[in-house]
């Protein structure tokens, strides 16, 4: 990281977007990023060597508790974006039963589905595991997940709603 900011230094960019394209380019490696060691372990036996331009930019400022947006296509890594962070900070914490550690929305079964298969191998890797709660899904299993104490719930607005309708998160 030292030799990021010499360069940084060396280049003397002004403005913070000049800052953050370079930063961009320079970065080469999730470990650069802030990303927890286990979790870049998994993304290496996964064949995933080198962050995506969307992660580049997003990484240590979610990691750092900031706000982000990001906007990609299909394929470009959002879903690695959001959930590296997320992992990365919740890491040595432990959810108490009904109070999640995080919660993901969105807006299909099928998308919560589709992150929950992406977060969940890299969040067993940290001690930390997630459940989706949505329509179509058993009841019983995403309540009992809740009441154990989930970090992380990946959940569609109508399930989470109905749960809390009917007292039961």
């Amino acid at each position: 990281m030292l030799t990021i900011c010499k360069c940084l230094a060396s280049l003397n960019l002004e403005s913070p977007p000049r800052r953050a394209a370079c930063l961009v380019r320079l970065i080469m490696s999730f470990k650069d990023l802030g990303v927890n060691p286990a979790l870049t372990k998994v993304l290496h036996a996964s064949g995933i060597e080198k962050p995506f331009p969307i992660q580049k930019a997003t990484l240590p400022d979610a990691i750092a508790g900031k706000d982000i947006l990001g906007r990609g296509q299909t394929g470009s890594g959002k879903t690695l974006a959001f959930g590296l962070a997320l992992m990365t900070r919740l890491v040595d914490r432990t959810a108490a039963s009904m109070r999640p550690l995080a919660l993901v929305l969105s807006p299909t079964r099928e998308l919560a589905m589709q992150i929950s298969d992406v977060i969940a191998p890299l969040s067993r890797s940290v001690n930390l595991n997630s459940q989706v709660v949505a329509g179509g899904l058993s009841y019983s299993k995403q309540i009992q997940a809740l009441k154990r104490g989930v970090p992380i719930v990946v959940a569609t607005p109508g399930r989470l709603i109905d749960l809390i309708q009917k007292k039961q998160y």
